[in-house]
Protein backbone atom coordinates (compact mmCIF):
# COMPACT_ATOMS: atom_id res chain seq x y z
CA UNK A 1 0.00 0.00 0.00
CA UNK A 2 1.34 3.08 -0.91
CA UNK A 3 0.95 5.83 1.34
CA UNK A 4 3.46 8.91 -0.05
CA UNK A 5 5.50 9.43 -2.65
CA UNK A 6 8.29 11.84 -2.93
CA UNK A 7 9.60 12.48 -6.43
CA UNK A 8 10.28 14.82 -9.19
CA UNK A 9 7.10 16.18 -11.34
CA UNK A 10 7.19 14.51 -14.81
CA UNK A 11 4.14 15.47 -16.25
CA UNK A 12 0.96 17.76 -14.98
CA UNK A 13 -1.96 16.36 -16.76
CA UNK A 14 -6.08 17.68 -16.61
CA UNK A 15 -6.49 15.85 -13.38
CA UNK A 16 -3.27 13.81 -12.28
CA UNK A 17 0.23 14.24 -11.98
CA UNK A 18 2.60 11.72 -12.94
CA UNK A 19 5.71 11.51 -10.33
CA UNK A 20 8.84 10.03 -11.16
CA UNK A 21 10.30 8.28 -8.42
CA UNK A 22 13.86 6.82 -9.01
CA UNK A 23 13.04 6.26 -12.78
CA UNK A 24 9.21 5.03 -12.18
CA UNK A 25 6.20 7.18 -13.04
CA UNK A 26 3.49 7.05 -11.04
CA UNK A 27 -0.12 8.78 -11.81
CA UNK A 28 -1.47 10.56 -8.77
CA UNK A 29 -5.09 11.62 -9.54
CA UNK A 30 -5.79 15.40 -7.66
CA UNK A 31 -8.14 17.96 -7.26
CA UNK A 32 -7.52 21.20 -8.85
CA UNK A 33 -6.62 23.14 -5.91
CA UNK A 34 -3.60 20.58 -4.82
CA UNK A 35 -2.71 20.03 -8.92
CA UNK A 36 -2.75 24.30 -8.95
CA UNK A 37 0.08 24.36 -6.55
CA UNK A 38 1.81 21.70 -7.99
CA UNK A 39 5.77 22.81 -8.49
CA UNK A 40 6.55 22.99 -12.03
CA UNK A 41 7.77 19.97 -14.58
CA UNK A 42 11.23 18.77 -13.08
CA UNK A 43 10.89 20.13 -9.41
CA UNK A 44 10.75 18.00 -6.64
CA UNK A 45 7.45 17.10 -4.66
CA UNK A 46 5.93 14.93 -2.08
CA UNK A 47 2.29 13.78 -1.79
CA UNK A 48 0.56 11.80 0.66
CA UNK A 49 -1.02 9.19 -1.14
CA UNK A 50 -4.02 7.09 -0.83
CA UNK A 51 -4.13 3.95 -2.96
CA UNK A 52 -7.45 2.67 -4.35
CA UNK A 53 -7.67 -0.95 -5.87
CA UNK A 54 -10.97 -1.47 -8.09
CA UNK A 55 -12.10 -3.61 -10.63
CA UNK A 56 -8.18 -4.98 -11.39
CA UNK A 57 -6.96 -1.41 -11.25
CA UNK A 58 -4.84 0.25 -8.96
CA UNK A 59 -5.67 4.44 -8.74
CA UNK A 60 -3.18 6.78 -6.59
CA UNK A 61 -4.95 9.93 -5.74
CA UNK A 62 -2.58 12.72 -4.16
CA UNK A 63 -2.81 15.31 -1.14
CA UNK A 64 -0.93 18.25 0.49
CA UNK A 65 -1.81 17.79 3.92
CA UNK A 66 -3.57 15.73 6.23
CA UNK A 67 -6.59 17.27 6.65
CA UNK A 68 -7.45 17.37 2.71
CA UNK A 69 -6.59 13.30 3.06
CA UNK A 70 -8.66 12.80 6.03
CA UNK A 71 -11.78 14.72 4.10
CA UNK A 72 -11.24 12.29 1.35
CA UNK A 73 -11.36 9.72 3.61
CA UNK A 74 -15.02 10.75 5.53
CA UNK A 75 -16.58 12.23 2.44
CA UNK A 76 -16.48 8.39 0.80
CA UNK A 77 -18.12 6.90 3.89
CA UNK A 78 -21.28 8.78 2.45
CA UNK A 79 -23.42 7.18 -0.01
CA UNK A 80 -23.06 7.84 -3.16
CA UNK A 81 -20.02 9.62 -2.83
CA UNK A 82 -16.84 7.80 -4.27
CA UNK A 83 -13.40 9.09 -4.74
CA UNK A 84 -13.58 11.35 -7.75
CA UNK A 85 -16.43 13.01 -6.43
CA UNK A 86 -14.83 13.40 -3.07
CA UNK A 87 -12.29 14.67 -4.87
CA UNK A 88 -14.53 17.31 -6.76
CA UNK A 89 -15.53 18.70 -2.95
CA UNK A 90 -11.73 18.74 -2.17
CA UNK A 91 -11.53 20.68 -5.87
CA UNK A 92 -14.37 23.16 -4.89
CA UNK A 93 -13.62 23.49 -1.11
CA UNK A 94 -10.72 23.82 1.30
CA UNK A 95 -11.07 21.70 4.18
CA UNK A 96 -11.91 25.00 6.61
CA UNK A 97 -14.51 25.64 3.68
CA UNK A 98 -16.30 22.18 3.86
CA UNK A 99 -16.19 21.97 7.65
CA UNK A 100 -18.21 25.68 8.15
CA UNK A 101 -20.50 24.05 5.42
CA UNK A 102 -21.40 21.19 7.19
CA UNK A 103 -21.51 22.95 10.60
CA UNK A 104 -23.66 25.77 8.91
CA UNK A 105 -26.00 23.28 7.21
CA UNK A 106 -25.15 25.57 4.11
CA UNK A 107 -26.20 23.20 0.86
CA UNK A 108 -25.26 25.72 -1.50
CA UNK A 109 -21.47 25.47 -0.69
CA UNK A 110 -21.53 21.86 -1.28
CA UNK A 111 -23.31 22.45 -4.61
CA UNK A 112 -20.06 24.39 -6.13
CA UNK A 113 -18.75 21.11 -6.75
CA UNK A 114 -18.97 19.67 -9.91
CA UNK A 115 -21.50 16.15 -9.37
CA UNK A 116 -22.73 17.11 -6.00
CA UNK A 117 -26.94 18.31 -5.89
CA UNK A 118 -29.00 19.92 -3.57
CA UNK A 119 -30.33 16.06 -2.57
CA UNK A 120 -26.50 14.80 -2.36
CA UNK A 121 -25.67 17.92 -0.18
CA UNK A 122 -28.29 17.33 2.21
CA UNK A 123 -26.84 13.83 2.79
CA UNK A 124 -23.44 14.93 3.23
CA UNK A 125 -24.57 17.52 5.93
CA UNK A 126 -27.16 15.10 7.55
CA UNK A 127 -24.50 11.90 7.94
CA UNK A 128 -21.57 14.71 9.20
CA UNK A 129 -22.80 16.91 11.66
CA UNK A 130 -23.37 14.93 14.17
CA UNK A 131 -20.21 13.20 13.93
CA UNK A 132 -18.34 15.67 15.69
CA UNK A 133 -15.62 13.23 16.93
CA UNK A 134 -14.82 12.28 13.57
CA UNK A 135 -14.52 15.39 11.62
CA UNK A 136 -11.01 16.81 11.19
CA UNK A 137 -10.44 19.22 13.80
CA UNK A 138 -11.47 22.76 11.83
CA UNK A 139 -14.73 20.93 11.77
CA UNK A 140 -14.68 20.45 15.36
CA UNK A 141 -14.04 23.80 16.17
CA UNK A 142 -16.55 24.92 14.22
CA UNK A 143 -19.12 26.89 16.29
CA UNK A 144 -22.30 25.52 15.38
CA UNK A 145 -25.58 27.39 14.87
CA UNK A 146 -27.90 26.76 18.27
CA UNK A 147 -24.67 25.30 20.49
CA UNK A 148 -23.40 27.86 22.52
CA UNK A 149 -25.67 30.46 22.84
CA UNK A 150 -28.69 31.22 20.61
CA UNK A 151 -27.02 34.72 20.13
CA UNK A 152 -24.79 33.28 17.39
CA UNK A 153 -27.79 31.18 15.99
CA UNK A 154 -30.28 34.54 15.87
CA UNK A 155 -26.84 36.81 14.63
CA UNK A 156 -26.41 34.08 11.73
CA UNK A 157 -30.11 33.77 10.48
CA UNK A 158 -30.21 37.59 10.43
CA UNK A 159 -27.24 37.75 8.40
CA UNK A 160 -28.76 34.78 6.27
CA UNK A 161 -31.91 37.17 5.73
CA UNK A 162 -29.67 40.24 4.77
CA UNK A 163 -28.18 37.85 1.77
CA UNK A 164 -24.67 36.78 2.77
CA UNK A 165 -24.30 32.74 2.64
CA UNK A 166 -24.83 30.55 5.62
CA UNK A 167 -21.15 29.42 5.76
CA UNK A 168 -19.70 33.33 5.60
CA UNK A 169 -22.49 34.35 7.94
CA UNK A 170 -21.37 31.59 10.42
CA UNK A 171 -17.79 32.10 9.98
CA UNK A 172 -17.76 35.70 10.97
CA UNK A 173 -20.43 35.66 13.48
CA UNK A 174 -18.74 32.60 15.42
CA UNK A 175 -15.43 34.90 15.07
CA UNK A 176 -16.42 37.71 16.48
CA UNK A 177 -18.63 35.96 19.32
CA UNK A 178 -15.46 34.45 19.95
CA UNK A 179 -13.77 37.92 19.79
CA UNK A 180 -16.40 39.51 21.94
CA UNK A 181 -16.66 36.83 24.77
CA UNK A 182 -19.99 34.53 25.22
CA UNK A 183 -22.12 37.09 26.85
CA UNK A 184 -22.24 39.06 23.70
CA UNK A 185 -25.69 39.72 22.28
CA UNK A 186 -26.84 39.48 18.95
CA UNK A 187 -26.91 43.47 17.97
CA UNK A 188 -23.54 43.45 18.62
CA UNK A 189 -22.56 40.48 17.21
CA UNK A 190 -24.52 41.47 13.95
CA UNK A 191 -23.10 44.98 14.04
CA UNK A 192 -19.68 43.60 14.25
CA UNK A 193 -20.14 40.99 11.56
CA UNK A 194 -21.05 43.93 9.31
CA UNK A 195 -18.44 45.49 9.54
CA UNK A 196 -16.25 42.46 8.62
CA UNK A 197 -18.45 41.77 5.82
CA UNK A 198 -18.86 44.66 4.61
CA UNK A 199 -16.66 44.99 1.27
Amino acid sequence: MIALLRGRVALLEEEAVVIDVGGVGYRVFCGTRTLAGLPAVGEAVELLIETHMREGAIQLFGFVNRAEQHWFRLLQNIQGVGARLALSLLSALTPEALATAVAARDRTALTRASGVGPRLAGRIIAELENRHESLPPAAADAPVPGVGGDALADAVSALVRLGYGRSEALRVAGAVRERLGAGAGIDRIIREALKELAP
